[in-house]
């Protein structure tokens, strides 16, 4: 693009003055995406997508407006400001919005050290098709996979820079590489599918297009010929693979915007016990290579490290400035936001205590219970934290797994959930949400 995304933002805050905004933040996304599906050998789908967007917003007073748009010309820019302004006079006051004070914003951040963009040169579209090729070879060498569903690579860079009037002015470029492989086995009513897939900033850490397509073929073959276990109440190990999904669920029920709208389970939950004695959950946007981090956040505060629990004692909420001024706490530096959205609070790089035992060692002490590697749906309310989610996996006899499941769904509380849960040792450490395999005694599982 002939434009930096720096040089866009400063362009919309100017026209922002010069609409007569009082205050006014802006955005600027410039991004390239590159993707490739292979399916039995050949090139299925291809595509490469560049695009810059824009978003303003401004305020006059305690009353705001978001514009946004694709298009970068200075006569759209001045229109913009214009239109977000108008907006703005008919809009109802917010007492709670508003920029940050400039001593609250980020100073002195070190991108470099958080290496979030990979040096190397974007891959060729050969590259890509040749890694999809590799995966989806590697899965048909497995006897009895049917067909690779697809096997997909791609590559994506974005450059973010975020300015406002209140002084800030910050920007960063991120990367990501990743390749996935989805399989079929089995016919007609019998068929299963299952898939593996890996993400990175760097694409020198993305594990090889052999390891993938095998792991997705061992899975799909793994779960032919799935039964449905009696109904009743059982110990439930969630597989490494979507334990994140409790924790996301905590997360959720801790974001400042639930908590200040009432709707949250955990709403009056801050300074008691939600997890076990001993584990902590901890927030670090600052781990090097890692997809969640970032120095500052999208009002410019700085990003720290942080524990959401400590000692299975919930120690705060996650906020943007507009939810720490309704709960009349300290922002947290949580703030995400797209061209066209304002800011919310969202949680970055988040990681688990792991356990001392192995997820072998969790399956043998359960005796008799599921494993849960997938899962479709969810009911959560948000008031109670009453959970009910359908599942597949695995039975477990004996200490050992007996046959896969599908079609069941489990059910519990989240807050009784997490409080009792076990976790395994087992969690990958290269994810933004590091979560090992967590073990939950006593849930109702429907089946037969």
């Amino acid at each position: 693009m002939s434009t930096s995304p720096e040089r866009l933002t400063d362009a919309l805050l100017a026209a922002a003055r010069s609409a007569g905004a009082d205050a006014a933040d802006a955005i600027a996304v410039a991004g390239t995406a590159l993707s490739v599906d292979m399916r039995g050998g050949t090139l299925e789908q291809a595509g490469r997508a560049e695009g810059t967007e824009i978003g303003l917003r401004v305020f006059l007073g305690r009353k705001s407006a978001i514009v946004s748009a694709s298009d970068t010309r200075p006569e759209t820019m001045a229109a913009m400001a214009e239109r977000a302004v108008a907006m703005a006079r008919e809009a109802p006051e917010d007492p709670f919005a508003g920029l940050a004070d400039p001593a609250q914003l980020a100073q002195g951040w070190d991108v470099a050290g958080l290496e979030m963009a990979d040096p190397a040169p974007e891959p060729a579209p050969e590259a890509l098709m040749e890694d999809a090729r590799r995966a989806e070879a590697a899965a048909l060498s497995r006897p009895g996979i049917a067909q690779v569903q697809t096997a997909s690579a791609s590559y994506s860079a974005r450059q973010v820079h975020v300015a406002a009037s209140n002084g800030f002015s910050g920007g960063y470029l991120r990367t990501g590489r990743s390749l996935s492989c989805v399989t079929i086995a089995g016919e007609g009513l019998g068929m299963e599918r299952d898939h593996d897939g890996d993400h990175r900033v760097f694409q020198a850490d993305l594990r090889s297009p052999e390891e993938i397509g095998l792991t997705a073929a061992d899975r799909t073959l793994a779960r032919l010929s799935p039964r449905r276990p009696r109904t009743g109440a059982c110990p439930v190990l969630f597989d490494e693979r979507i334990s994140g999904s409790l924790i996301g669920h905590l997360m959720a029920a801790a974001n400042g915007a639930a908590v200040a709208r009432g709707a949250s389970w955990l709403r009056n939950g801050l300074g008691t016990q939600v997890l076990p004695a001993g584990l902590s959950l901890v927030e670090d946007p600052h781990r090097p290579r890692i997809t969640g981090s970032r120095p500052f956040d999208a009002e410019g505060l700085p990003t720290a490290r942080r524990a959401v629990v400590q000692d299975g004692v919930l120690t705060g909420w996650t906020l943007d400035l507009a939810t720490a001024r309704k709960l009349d706490m300290a922002p947290t530096g949580n703030a995400a936001r797209g061209p066209g959205s304002a800011p919310s609070p969202s949680a970055w790089n988040l990681e688990l205590t792991q356990g001392a035992e192995s997820r072998d060692a969790l399956i043998a002490a359960m005796g008799t219970g599921l494993v849960v590697t997938s899962m479709i749906g969810a009911t959560i309310n948000p008031n109670t934290g009453d959970y009910s989610r359908g599942a597949s996996g695995f039975w477990v006899e004996n200490g050992e797994i007996a046959y896969p499941v599908s079609g069941v769904t489990v059910a519990g509380n989240l807050l009784e959930m997490l409080r009792a849960l076990v976790p395994a040792n087992d969690a990958r450490p290269w994810l933004s949400r590091v979560v090992p395999s967590l073990l939950v005694e006593g849930l109702t599982l429907a089946g037969e």
